[in-house]
């Protein structure tokens, strides 16, 4: 027989999905930050780990934790930390490239570089130039990194899934032979197999071909030659001997001969 729950009870889940509720959507990332290009290296550390940069608090020790009370290690600012540590190291290595910058301030007249500081004049044809003094290590709240160089460094290290990856599902199912960001991407390969898979489509939807296959994938193969970069630099038209070499690879009837009527 089941119980009725009392007042209290029935007070006490309604706050636990509230406050659920309110979890959920305070760690959600605002979908605008796909527009942010580049990313400084802390707002790039929060994206990867998977939370809001705007949630994402940073003191001048690179101390972190989160906008909101209550929120411990274990609900992510570990997963932050380990983000931005990574970023700087490739950073510092050369292995992740990146506009480095420094905080920097004008001095005094009687002022001189502390600890890690240094100094050069701004103008050295001036002859009282004012003197800046300047951080030696990167201010990484204003050093930047663009998307592009961002996701192909953690393509290298394995990853491809979280908010730089938001398509991968569809990026997983391409054969490398059809992805141009593979290393041994070959566009004349890519449109062959294009060709043979868009032509023999039509057939298996019941299109009858009206010419030979070798005319139907060369037919195709110009209408898309820009895709593939097989054009010419100065007209812009399709190169005729990549299309003779991509039809010739892609036709599966090397009899040749009109399709039959029958």
């Amino acid at each position: 027989m089941n119980r009725i729950l009392t007042d209290d009870e029935v007070d006490e889940i309604q706050t636990a999905k509230i406050e659920r509720l309110e979890a959920e959507s305070w760690k959600a990332i605002n979908p605008l930050w796909r527009l942010v290009d580049p990313l400084s290296v802390r707002q790039a550390a929060s994206l990867i780990a998977g939370f809001d940069p705007n949630i994402v608090i940073f003191n001048v020790s690179d101390d972190i934790w989160f906008e909101r009370d209550g929120y411990r290690d274990s609900d992510g600012v570990g997963w932050v930390q380990t983000a931005y540590t990574a970023l700087v190291n490739a950073i510092n290595a050369g292995k992740l490239a990146a506009t480095i910058r420094h905080n920097a301030r004008q001095a005094d007249w009687d002022e001189y570089p502390s600890i890690n500081e240094d100094e050069r004049v701004l103008d050295e044809n001036m002859q009282f130039s004012p003197r800046i003094l300047f951080c030696k290590s990167p201010d990484w709240s204003k050093t930047t990194v663009e998307i592009d160089n961002l996701r192909k460094w953690l393509k290298e290290k394995g990853m491809k899934s979280g908010f730089f990856f938001p398509d991968e599902s569809a990026i997983d199912s391409v054969p490398g032979y059809l992805d141009p960001d593979n290393p041994r991407y070959s566009r004349k390969l890519a449109a062959a197999v294009q060709a043979w898979l868009a032509v023999t489509a039509s057939i298996e939807a019941g299109n009858p071909l009206k010419r030979s296959a070798k005319q139907t994938l060369d037919a195709w193969l110009k209408r898309h030659a820009n895709e593939f970069e097989l054009t010419d630099d100065e007209t812009g038209l399709p190169t005729p001997k990549a299309m003779e070499e991509c039809s010739t690879v892609a036709n599966w009837d090397t009899k040749g001969g009109a399709p039959s009527s029958s």
